[in-house]
Protein backbone atom coordinates (compact mmCIF):
# COMPACT_ATOMS: atom_id res chain seq x y z
CA UNK A 1 0.00 0.00 0.00
CA UNK A 2 1.45 3.43 -0.91
CA UNK A 3 2.33 5.89 1.85
CA UNK A 4 -0.63 8.06 2.93
CA UNK A 5 -0.34 11.80 2.39
CA UNK A 6 0.71 14.09 5.23
CA UNK A 7 -2.06 16.61 6.01
CA UNK A 8 0.39 18.95 7.75
CA UNK A 9 2.36 19.28 4.51
CA UNK A 10 -0.79 19.89 2.46
CA UNK A 11 -2.65 22.35 4.69
CA UNK A 12 -0.60 25.45 3.73
CA UNK A 13 -1.83 24.95 0.16
CA UNK A 14 -5.50 25.15 1.25
CA UNK A 15 -5.27 28.38 3.21
CA UNK A 16 -8.34 30.02 1.65
CA UNK A 17 -10.74 27.19 2.49
CA UNK A 18 -9.24 26.45 5.88
CA UNK A 19 -9.46 30.09 6.98
CA UNK A 20 -12.84 30.72 5.38
CA UNK A 21 -11.43 33.02 2.69
CA UNK A 22 -11.95 36.80 2.44
CA UNK A 23 -8.41 37.56 3.50
CA UNK A 24 -8.59 35.76 6.86
CA UNK A 25 -5.21 34.56 8.12
CA UNK A 26 -6.02 32.27 11.05
CA UNK A 27 -7.66 28.85 10.64
CA UNK A 28 -11.41 28.97 11.09
CA UNK A 29 -12.78 26.82 13.89
CA UNK A 30 -14.59 24.27 11.77
CA UNK A 31 -14.14 20.67 10.63
CA UNK A 32 -14.75 19.94 6.94
CA UNK A 33 -16.02 16.36 7.03
CA UNK A 34 -17.46 17.04 3.58
CA UNK A 35 -14.81 15.23 1.55
CA UNK A 36 -17.42 13.03 -0.15
CA UNK A 37 -19.42 16.05 -1.28
CA UNK A 38 -17.35 19.22 -1.69
CA UNK A 39 -13.66 19.05 -0.93
CA UNK A 40 -11.66 22.20 -0.39
CA UNK A 41 -9.94 23.66 -3.42
CA UNK A 42 -6.20 24.24 -3.25
CA UNK A 43 -5.19 27.89 -3.42
CA UNK A 44 -3.93 27.48 -7.00
CA UNK A 45 -7.57 27.33 -8.05
CA UNK A 46 -8.04 31.00 -7.20
CA UNK A 47 -5.14 32.06 -9.41
CA UNK A 48 -6.59 29.97 -12.24
CA UNK A 49 -9.97 31.69 -11.97
CA UNK A 50 -8.22 35.06 -12.24
CA UNK A 51 -6.23 33.78 -15.23
CA UNK A 52 -9.49 32.96 -17.02
CA UNK A 53 -10.74 36.49 -16.33
CA UNK A 54 -7.50 38.04 -17.56
CA UNK A 55 -7.54 36.01 -20.78
CA UNK A 56 -11.11 37.10 -21.48
CA UNK A 57 -10.23 40.74 -20.79
CA UNK A 58 -7.18 40.63 -23.03
CA UNK A 59 -8.53 38.51 -25.88
CA UNK A 60 -12.33 38.91 -25.74
CA UNK A 61 -13.78 36.40 -28.25
CA UNK A 62 -10.31 35.18 -29.16
CA UNK A 63 -10.01 33.65 -25.69
CA UNK A 64 -11.42 30.35 -26.96
CA UNK A 65 -8.07 29.05 -28.19
CA UNK A 66 -6.75 29.22 -24.64
CA UNK A 67 -10.04 27.90 -23.26
CA UNK A 68 -9.90 24.85 -25.52
CA UNK A 69 -6.28 24.24 -24.43
CA UNK A 70 -7.49 24.17 -20.82
CA UNK A 71 -10.25 21.73 -21.79
CA UNK A 72 -7.70 19.46 -23.46
CA UNK A 73 -5.63 19.48 -20.26
CA UNK A 74 -8.71 18.45 -18.29
CA UNK A 75 -9.41 15.58 -20.70
CA UNK A 76 -5.85 14.36 -20.24
CA UNK A 77 -6.08 14.65 -16.44
CA UNK A 78 -9.27 12.58 -16.45
CA UNK A 79 -7.99 9.99 -18.90
CA UNK A 80 -4.79 9.28 -16.97
CA UNK A 81 -6.85 8.60 -13.85
CA UNK A 82 -9.34 6.15 -15.38
CA UNK A 83 -7.14 4.31 -17.87
CA UNK A 84 -8.22 5.57 -21.28
CA UNK A 85 -7.07 8.14 -23.83
CA UNK A 86 -7.92 11.83 -23.77
CA UNK A 87 -9.83 11.66 -27.06
CA UNK A 88 -12.34 9.30 -25.41
CA UNK A 89 -13.47 12.04 -22.98
CA UNK A 90 -16.44 14.36 -23.54
CA UNK A 91 -16.79 17.27 -21.11
CA UNK A 92 -19.87 19.03 -19.74
CA UNK A 93 -20.78 21.29 -16.80
CA UNK A 94 -22.78 18.54 -15.06
CA UNK A 95 -23.41 14.81 -15.23
CA UNK A 96 -27.10 15.19 -15.99
CA UNK A 97 -26.36 16.74 -19.36
CA UNK A 98 -24.16 13.77 -20.22
CA UNK A 99 -26.60 11.15 -18.90
CA UNK A 100 -29.43 12.75 -20.87
CA UNK A 101 -27.28 12.80 -24.02
CA UNK A 102 -26.50 9.09 -23.53
CA UNK A 103 -30.17 8.24 -23.04
CA UNK A 104 -31.09 10.18 -26.17
CA UNK A 105 -28.95 7.76 -28.22
CA UNK A 106 -30.99 4.73 -27.28
CA UNK A 107 -33.68 3.25 -29.52
CA UNK A 108 -36.33 3.06 -26.81
CA UNK A 109 -39.09 2.34 -29.31
CA UNK A 110 -37.45 -0.93 -30.32
CA UNK A 111 -35.94 -1.76 -26.92
CA UNK A 112 -38.07 0.03 -24.31
CA UNK A 113 -36.48 -1.49 -21.21
CA UNK A 114 -33.74 -0.14 -18.93
CA UNK A 115 -32.05 -1.76 -15.93
CA UNK A 116 -30.74 0.25 -12.99
CA UNK A 117 -30.60 0.07 -9.21
CA UNK A 118 -32.74 1.62 -6.52
CA UNK A 119 -29.54 3.10 -5.08
CA UNK A 120 -28.55 5.50 -7.85
CA UNK A 121 -27.89 9.18 -7.27
CA UNK A 122 -30.69 11.60 -8.14
CA UNK A 123 -29.18 12.42 -11.56
CA UNK A 124 -30.04 8.98 -12.90
CA UNK A 125 -32.87 8.14 -10.51
CA UNK A 126 -35.05 11.18 -11.22
CA UNK A 127 -34.55 11.07 -15.00
CA UNK A 128 -35.41 7.38 -15.23
CA UNK A 129 -38.47 7.79 -13.04
CA UNK A 130 -39.67 10.49 -15.40
CA UNK A 131 -39.05 8.25 -18.41
CA UNK A 132 -41.06 5.53 -16.68
CA UNK A 133 -44.00 7.94 -16.59
CA UNK A 134 -43.72 8.14 -20.39
CA UNK A 135 -43.88 4.38 -20.86
CA UNK A 136 -40.25 3.24 -20.65
CA UNK A 137 -40.07 0.10 -18.52
CA UNK A 138 -37.48 0.31 -15.76
CA UNK A 139 -36.23 -2.57 -13.63
CA UNK A 140 -34.96 -1.30 -10.27
CA UNK A 141 -32.53 -3.78 -8.72
CA UNK A 142 -32.24 -3.75 -4.91
CA UNK A 143 -28.79 -2.30 -4.04
CA UNK A 144 -28.57 -4.09 -0.73
CA UNK A 145 -25.99 -6.90 -0.69
CA UNK A 146 -23.49 -5.15 -3.01
CA UNK A 147 -21.46 -8.34 -3.36
CA UNK A 148 -24.14 -9.84 -5.60
CA UNK A 149 -25.44 -6.61 -7.14
CA UNK A 150 -23.60 -6.82 -10.47
CA UNK A 151 -24.77 -10.39 -11.05
CA UNK A 152 -28.36 -9.47 -10.20
CA UNK A 153 -28.23 -6.52 -12.60
CA UNK A 154 -26.99 -8.82 -15.38
CA UNK A 155 -29.78 -11.31 -14.70
CA UNK A 156 -32.38 -8.53 -15.08
CA UNK A 157 -31.33 -7.84 -18.68
CA UNK A 158 -33.86 -8.98 -21.31
CA UNK A 159 -34.03 -9.17 -25.06
CA UNK A 160 -35.63 -5.72 -25.22
CA UNK A 161 -33.18 -4.06 -22.80
CA UNK A 162 -31.53 -0.97 -24.30
CA UNK A 163 -29.12 -0.12 -21.50
CA UNK A 164 -27.90 -0.74 -17.97
CA UNK A 165 -27.15 2.26 -15.74
CA UNK A 166 -25.43 1.63 -12.41
CA UNK A 167 -22.92 3.05 -9.96
CA UNK A 168 -19.50 1.65 -9.18
CA UNK A 169 -19.79 3.04 -5.62
CA UNK A 170 -23.16 3.49 -3.91
CA UNK A 171 -23.66 7.11 -2.91
CA UNK A 172 -25.63 6.39 0.26
CA UNK A 173 -23.34 3.84 1.92
CA UNK A 174 -19.90 4.17 0.22
CA UNK A 175 -20.02 0.48 -0.70
CA UNK A 176 -17.91 -0.46 -3.72
CA UNK A 177 -19.80 -2.62 -6.22
CA UNK A 178 -17.61 -5.59 -7.21
CA UNK A 179 -17.83 -7.48 -10.48
CA UNK A 180 -18.46 -4.45 -12.68
CA UNK A 181 -15.98 -5.56 -15.37
CA UNK A 182 -17.73 -8.91 -15.74
CA UNK A 183 -21.12 -7.16 -15.78
CA UNK A 184 -19.99 -4.99 -18.68
CA UNK A 185 -18.63 -7.97 -20.65
CA UNK A 186 -21.81 -9.98 -20.11
CA UNK A 187 -24.20 -7.18 -20.98
CA UNK A 188 -22.27 -5.83 -23.96
CA UNK A 189 -22.17 -9.34 -25.45
CA UNK A 190 -25.97 -9.08 -25.67
CA UNK A 191 -25.88 -5.76 -27.50
CA UNK A 192 -26.89 -3.74 -24.43
CA UNK A 193 -25.22 -0.40 -23.68
CA UNK A 194 -23.75 0.23 -20.21
CA UNK A 195 -23.40 3.55 -18.40
CA UNK A 196 -21.36 3.45 -15.18
CA UNK A 197 -21.59 6.25 -12.61
CA UNK A 198 -18.11 6.48 -11.04
CA UNK A 199 -18.50 9.83 -9.28
CA UNK A 200 -17.73 8.34 -5.85
CA UNK A 201 -14.64 6.56 -7.19
CA UNK A 202 -13.05 9.10 -9.51
CA UNK A 203 -9.51 10.23 -8.62
CA UNK A 204 -9.07 8.25 -5.38
CA UNK A 205 -10.25 4.66 -5.93
CA UNK A 206 -7.94 3.06 -8.51
CA UNK A 207 -9.77 1.55 -11.48
CA UNK A 208 -9.58 1.25 -15.24
CA UNK A 209 -12.72 1.93 -17.22
CA UNK A 210 -14.03 -1.37 -18.66
CA UNK A 211 -13.78 -1.72 -22.42
CA UNK A 212 -17.12 -1.05 -24.06
CA UNK A 213 -18.60 0.95 -21.18
CA UNK A 214 -19.67 4.55 -21.04
CA UNK A 215 -18.57 6.09 -17.74
CA UNK A 216 -19.76 9.34 -16.20
CA UNK A 217 -18.26 11.23 -13.25
CA UNK A 218 -17.02 14.63 -12.22
CA UNK A 219 -14.50 16.53 -10.17
CA UNK A 220 -16.78 18.33 -7.71
CA UNK A 221 -16.02 15.86 -4.93
CA UNK A 222 -12.76 13.97 -4.37
CA UNK A 223 -10.80 15.52 -7.26
CA UNK A 224 -11.20 19.07 -5.82
CA UNK A 225 -11.89 20.50 -9.28
CA UNK A 226 -15.04 22.37 -8.29
CA UNK A 227 -18.23 22.87 -10.26
CA UNK A 228 -18.47 22.59 -14.03
CA UNK A 229 -16.01 19.71 -14.46
CA UNK A 230 -17.91 16.58 -15.41
CA UNK A 231 -17.07 14.06 -18.09
CA UNK A 232 -18.30 11.09 -20.07
CA UNK A 233 -15.93 8.40 -21.26
CA UNK A 234 -17.18 7.29 -24.68
CA UNK A 235 -16.08 3.89 -26.05
CA UNK A 236 -13.90 4.47 -29.11
CA UNK A 237 -15.92 2.11 -31.31
CA UNK A 238 -19.39 3.52 -30.70
CA UNK A 239 -21.46 4.85 -33.60
CA UNK A 240 -24.30 6.24 -31.46
CA UNK A 241 -25.86 9.54 -32.53
CA UNK A 242 -27.25 11.59 -29.61
CA UNK A 243 -30.65 13.13 -30.32
CA UNK A 244 -29.92 15.69 -27.61
CA UNK A 245 -26.99 17.18 -29.48
CA UNK A 246 -25.08 20.43 -29.03
CA UNK A 247 -23.70 22.60 -31.79
CA UNK A 248 -20.14 21.88 -30.70
CA UNK A 249 -20.69 18.37 -32.08
CA UNK A 250 -21.00 20.01 -35.49
CA UNK A 251 -17.89 22.17 -35.29
CA UNK A 252 -16.30 20.59 -38.33
CA UNK A 253 -19.38 21.17 -40.48
CA UNK A 254 -20.32 24.74 -39.52
CA UNK A 255 -19.34 26.09 -42.94
CA UNK A 256 -21.27 23.43 -44.86
CA UNK A 257 -24.54 24.45 -46.56
CA UNK A 258 -27.75 23.60 -44.76
CA UNK A 259 -29.24 21.24 -47.29
CA UNK A 260 -31.79 19.61 -45.03
CA UNK A 261 -29.93 16.30 -45.06
CA UNK A 262 -29.03 13.95 -42.26
CA UNK A 263 -27.42 15.68 -39.28
CA UNK A 264 -23.67 15.03 -39.45
CA UNK A 265 -21.58 13.79 -36.51
CA UNK A 266 -17.80 13.78 -36.06
CA UNK A 267 -15.86 10.60 -36.73
CA UNK A 268 -14.35 10.68 -33.24
CA UNK A 269 -17.04 9.21 -30.93
CA UNK A 270 -16.45 11.44 -27.88
CA UNK A 271 -16.95 14.56 -30.02
CA UNK A 272 -20.46 13.31 -30.84
CA UNK A 273 -21.34 13.96 -27.19
CA UNK A 274 -20.14 17.57 -27.18
CA UNK A 275 -22.48 20.24 -25.85
CA UNK A 276 -22.59 23.95 -26.53
CA UNK A 277 -21.12 27.23 -25.29
CA UNK A 278 -19.95 26.97 -21.67
CA UNK A 279 -18.08 28.92 -19.00
CA UNK A 280 -14.41 27.98 -19.51
CA UNK A 281 -13.38 29.22 -16.05
CA UNK A 282 -14.05 25.75 -14.63
CA UNK A 283 -11.48 24.20 -16.94
CA UNK A 284 -8.79 26.73 -16.02
CA UNK A 285 -9.41 25.82 -12.39
CA UNK A 286 -9.39 22.09 -13.05
CA UNK A 287 -6.18 22.27 -15.07
CA UNK A 288 -4.45 24.06 -12.18
CA UNK A 289 -5.72 21.54 -9.63
CA UNK A 290 -4.62 18.54 -11.69
CA UNK A 291 -1.19 20.18 -11.94
CA UNK A 292 -1.16 20.73 -8.18
CA UNK A 293 -2.03 17.09 -7.53
CA UNK A 294 0.81 15.98 -9.78
CA UNK A 295 3.30 18.33 -8.11
CA UNK A 296 2.33 17.16 -4.61
CA UNK A 297 2.43 13.46 -5.46
CA UNK A 298 -1.33 13.18 -4.87
CA UNK A 299 -1.69 10.08 -6.99
CA UNK A 300 -4.85 7.99 -7.04
CA UNK A 301 -3.02 5.30 -5.07
CA UNK A 302 -1.79 7.65 -2.33
CA UNK A 303 -5.19 9.32 -2.07
CA UNK A 304 -6.70 5.87 -1.67
CA UNK A 305 -4.25 4.96 1.10
CA UNK A 306 -5.03 8.24 2.86
CA UNK A 307 -8.78 7.74 2.55
CA UNK A 308 -8.66 4.18 3.89
CA UNK A 309 -6.63 5.25 6.92
CA UNK A 310 -9.00 8.13 7.68
CA UNK A 311 -12.23 6.20 7.18
CA UNK A 312 -10.86 3.38 9.33
CA UNK A 313 -10.29 5.94 12.09
CA UNK A 314 -13.90 7.13 11.76
CA UNK A 315 -15.19 3.55 11.86
CA UNK A 316 -13.19 2.85 15.01
CA UNK A 317 -14.69 5.94 16.63
CA UNK A 318 -18.21 4.82 15.75
CA UNK A 319 -17.91 1.38 17.30
CA UNK A 320 -21.32 0.37 18.65
CA UNK A 321 -23.24 2.57 16.21
CA UNK A 322 -25.39 1.38 13.28
CA UNK A 323 -22.79 1.88 10.55
CA UNK A 324 -23.86 1.11 6.97
CA UNK A 325 -20.46 1.46 5.31
CA UNK A 326 -18.37 -1.71 4.80
CA UNK A 327 -15.53 -2.13 7.28
CA UNK A 328 -13.46 -4.19 4.84
CA UNK A 329 -10.97 -1.90 3.08
CA UNK A 330 -11.55 -3.50 -0.32
CA UNK A 331 -15.30 -2.91 -0.08
CA UNK A 332 -15.23 0.68 1.23
CA UNK A 333 -14.90 3.90 -0.74
CA UNK A 334 -14.42 7.42 0.61
CA UNK A 335 -16.91 8.12 3.40
CA UNK A 336 -18.69 6.53 6.35
CA UNK A 337 -22.48 6.44 6.64
CA UNK A 338 -24.07 5.90 10.05
CA UNK A 339 -27.76 5.59 10.85
CA UNK A 340 -28.90 7.78 13.74
CA UNK A 341 -32.24 8.81 15.10
CA UNK A 342 -33.38 12.24 13.90
CA UNK A 343 -30.41 12.51 11.55
CA UNK A 344 -31.31 15.98 10.29
CA UNK A 345 -31.27 17.38 13.85
CA UNK A 346 -27.90 15.72 14.47
CA UNK A 347 -26.45 17.29 11.31
CA UNK A 348 -27.80 20.70 12.33
CA UNK A 349 -26.33 20.25 15.81
CA UNK A 350 -22.94 19.41 14.34
CA UNK A 351 -23.07 22.44 12.07
CA UNK A 352 -23.73 24.65 15.09
CA UNK A 353 -20.40 23.38 16.45
CA UNK A 354 -18.59 24.10 13.18
CA UNK A 355 -18.54 20.45 12.08
CA UNK A 356 -19.83 20.05 8.52
CA UNK A 357 -21.31 16.72 7.42
CA UNK A 358 -24.43 15.84 5.44
CA UNK A 359 -27.43 13.53 5.58
CA UNK A 360 -29.19 11.17 3.16
CA UNK A 361 -32.47 10.05 4.68
CA UNK A 362 -31.55 8.79 8.14
CA UNK A 363 -27.89 8.24 7.26
CA UNK A 364 -25.33 10.81 8.36
CA UNK A 365 -22.31 10.80 6.03
CA UNK A 366 -18.81 11.72 7.24
CA UNK A 367 -16.22 12.28 4.52
CA UNK A 368 -12.57 12.93 5.33
CA UNK A 369 -10.10 14.55 2.94
CA UNK A 370 -6.29 14.53 2.63
CA UNK A 371 -5.88 17.94 4.32
CA UNK A 372 -7.91 16.87 7.39
CA UNK A 373 -6.00 16.13 10.60
CA UNK A 374 -6.62 13.22 12.95
CA UNK A 375 -7.60 15.70 15.67
CA UNK A 376 -10.30 17.15 13.42
CA UNK A 377 -11.62 13.71 12.57
CA UNK A 378 -11.72 12.75 16.26
CA UNK A 379 -13.47 16.00 17.17
CA UNK A 380 -16.16 15.38 14.55
CA UNK A 381 -16.75 11.77 15.58
CA UNK A 382 -16.90 12.66 19.29
CA UNK A 383 -19.45 15.39 18.65
CA UNK A 384 -21.58 13.01 16.59
CA UNK A 385 -21.52 10.40 19.34
CA UNK A 386 -22.60 12.97 21.91
CA UNK A 387 -25.46 14.31 19.80
CA UNK A 388 -26.65 10.88 18.68
CA UNK A 389 -26.98 9.73 22.26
Amino acid sequence: MPTPLDPAALRPHYRAFLTGGRGAREPRDRVLLTGHSHQAWPDVARAAVLEAFDDAAALVDDKWGRAFAAADAVRLGVATRIGCTADEIALAPNTHELVARFLSCLDLRRRPHLVTTAGEFHTIDRQLRRLAEEGVEITWVDPREPATLAARIASAVRGDTAAVLCSTVLFQTSAIVPGVDELVRTVRARGVEVLLDAYHAFSFVPFRVPAGAFLVAGGYKYAQLGEGNCFLRVPPDTALRPVYTGWYAGFGALADPRDGGRVPYPARPAERFAGSTYDPTSHYRARAVFGFFDAQGMTVERLRATSLRQTARILAGLEGFDVHTPRDDAARAGFVAVRVRDAKAVVDGLRAQGILVDVRGDLVRLGPAPYLTDDEIDRGVAALRALAR
